[in-house]
């Protein structure tokens, strides 16, 4: 059976792993803080590489920011990686082919092939962390777009200019539908800078009143951004993952979004392919590329 050196490349973590052609974990995870230069990246990567490299088929990393459409290099990369990280030429570090995926896209690809949308044809899966981050499989396909950009969820909410977003431009969806606005939701509620989204949610199970207006507002911006992908791509089921899916409603967000979209019905879901979801949705998609090419 075939086997991928696997990475998942963040802002603050890189975690390592082999993932065989099945979607199995099938030696410890790695751990490692993300250096701070591109040099400690490099090192970091080529150690691993080093140790495993014989006995894998593929080296496949899973990454934040967008990865062209050849799945070679990172065009674009986001403001918590070291300056300069999209001109590392990863094809270098290793004698075997070096696959890359956005991270987003990585960890759609395994609720679509051993996860929540398993079964599916058409599906989009959110990333609800201190961003959010998106995929979409559209008739059995990542969808990657002209340049490999596709599935960033910087779509409009608002058009009052309320809050600035990550990317630049003003009231995004991720801005009012990640863990980081949730904090702000709080904020301008309470009047508290200092408040916290695990406040909120100790509120929330204290039964407070106010700590569950705060939620509800938060979820329901998650529900009108979702209506709008509903509407887009009709997909069969709409995956919530990360570190704060576990805090929404899915049977409620469900009945919401079908209640007011113009497609047929979809199934809100919450991902079950597990916290090393990248490394193994970037595996898969990796060592299929190695089973085409024979």
């Amino acid at each position: 059976m075939k086997k991928a050196l696997a990475f998942d490349i963040g802002g603050t973590k890189i975690y390592s792993t082999v993932v065989d052609e099945s979607g199995s974990v099938i030696d410890e995870i790695s751990k490692f803080n993300t250096p701070k230069s591109i040099d400690g990246i490099k090192k970091v990567l080529t150690e691993q590489i080093r140790k495993y490299e014989n006995d894998v088929d593929i080296i496949a990393i899973a990454t934040a920011g967008a990865v062209n459409n050849s799945n070679t290099a990172v065009i674009g990369s986001t403001g918590n990686l070291v300056q300069g990280y999209s001109s590392i030429d990863f094809q270098k570090l290793s004698s075997k082919r070096v696959f890359l995926e956005n991270d987003a896209n990585a960890a759609a690809w395994a609720e679509y092939k051993i996860g929540a949308s398993k079964g599916t044809s058409v599906s989009v899966m959110l990333t609800l962390g201190t961003g959010v981050g998106g995929g979409i499989i559209i008739n059995d396909r990542l969808l990657k777009g002209k340049s490999g950009a596709a599935g960033e969820m910087h779509f409009k909410m608002y058009s009052d200019k309320r809050r600035k977003c990550t990317c630049g431009s003003w009231d995004c969806f991720e801005i009012y539908a990640s863990g980081t606005a949730l904090k702000l939701d709080a904020e301008e509620v309470l009047g508290d800078s200092n408040v916290t989204t695990y406040d909120v949610i100790q509120g929330v199970n204290n039964n407070d009143s106010t700590m569950i207006s705060i939620l509800n507002r938060w979820q329901n911006d998650i529900i009108n951004g979702i209506k709008g992908l509903v509407n887009i791509f009709d997909p069969d089921c709409v995956v919530l993952s990360g570190s704060m899916a576990q805090f929404t409603d899915t049977k409620h967000i469900e009945e919401e979004v079908n209640s007011d979209i113009v497609t047929t019905p979809t199934s809100i879901k919450i991902a079950t392919a597990g916290n090393y979801a990248g490394m193994i949705g970037v595996s898969l998609l990796g060592l299929s590329e190695v089973s085409d090419n024979g």
